[in-house]
């Protein structure tokens, strides 16, 4: 029996919790449980939009690189999963691979989507299912959500940003035992959430007993201006380090704004094993569209 990192309220899933402990597991090359499986495979997804086969082929060398315990699911919409397995087939990998769904098809597709994967088991591994929230996020829609997914696999929630309901609404995602999605970034201004917006959110993620996970717009470990578009960007140590100061009742808007890259690192360098895991059992894994930019990130800091 699996073990979680914390006490399940009333309402949450122990499965919700204890799978968040599995993914991010310390790897067999011994990566910090800070960061070991942090980062989800999302190269199929703008603004990388790889191709299949290149995604498939890098996804699989990754996985058998040295860095190889940092990295998550590999992260396919359900309309293309027909072009995912027959790039397997090619590739003939040697153990399945551990999948994310990522539902573009409606919630009335899962149940064919999570057929299709289970017919493929020596290629794949459904590990998690995600999908965007309607916007009014209410009880039957999140358990036909429950209903329509295995319960060994973790479902995960995007609830529509914004509004006086978003919050109410990542609470109750996690009390009928889903992961919330923080969306981080996209293609225009709106899409980047402000750093009150996101400080906001980890303080009713970390409350909740249920992990999250973010996606989007987290190309690198430190907060930055992109020069071209002038957006600004989150970064994914900037969260890990929010979402400690947040379980020990400190300024999380202070690290989610922070470009200081040597403070946030020694920050997370100071943090002991069980605090890590803390950390992670909130804030479980991220999708990045690139795995060499957050591993280049995380060794020049000295973090790997």
């Amino acid at each position: 029996m699996r073990t979680p990192l914390f006490i399940v309220r009333s309402g949450t899933s122990v499965s919700a919790v204890s799978s968040a402990v599995e993914l991010h597991a310390p790897g067999p090359r011994g990566i910090p449980p800070l960061l070991a499986r942090l980062v989800d495979d999302a190269a199929l997804f703008p603004p990388a939009n790889t191709g299949m086969a290149e995604a498939v082929r890098g996804h699989l060398e990754a996985r058998a690189g040295n860095a190889a315990g940092v990295m998550g699911l590999f992260l396919c919409p359900s309309s293309r999963l027909p072009e995912l397995i027959t790039e397997l087939i090619k590739a003939k990998p040697l153990r399945p691979v551990a999948l994310s769904l990522v539902i573009d098809t409606g919630l009335g597709g899962v149940p064919k989507a999570v057929s299709i994967v289970e017919s493929r088991t020596e290629l794949l591994s459904l590990n998690m299912v995600e999908m965007p929230a309607p916007s009014e996020v209410d009880d039957v829609w999140l358990e036909r959500v429950s209903e329509f997914v295995p319960e060994d696999v973790i479902r995960v929630i995007e609830p529509r940003r914004g509004g006086a309901g978003w919050l109410d609404s990542v609470r109750r995602v996690a009390e009928h035992g889903s992961w919330a999605k923080l969306r981080c970034g996209g293609a225009t201004p709106e899409a980047f959430p402000s750093v009150d917006q996101v400080a906001d959110f980890l303080s009713v993620a970390s409350s909740t007993g249920i992990p999250f996970k973010a996606t989007a717009g987290m190309h690198h470990a430190v907060r930055y201006v992109d020069e071209e578009t002038n957006f600004p960007h989150h970064g994914f140590l900037n969260l890990l380090v929010a979402c400690a100061r947040a379980l020990s009742g400190r300024d999380v808007r202070e690290a989610l704004a922070s470009d200081d890259a040597t403070a946030l690192a020694e920050e997370a360098k100071e943090l002991s094993d069980e605090a890590a895991r803390a950390v992670r059992g909130v804030f479980a894994s991220y999708g990045s569209c690139s795995l060499s930019e957050p591993l280049d990130d995380l060794r020049e800091l000295g973090l790997l």
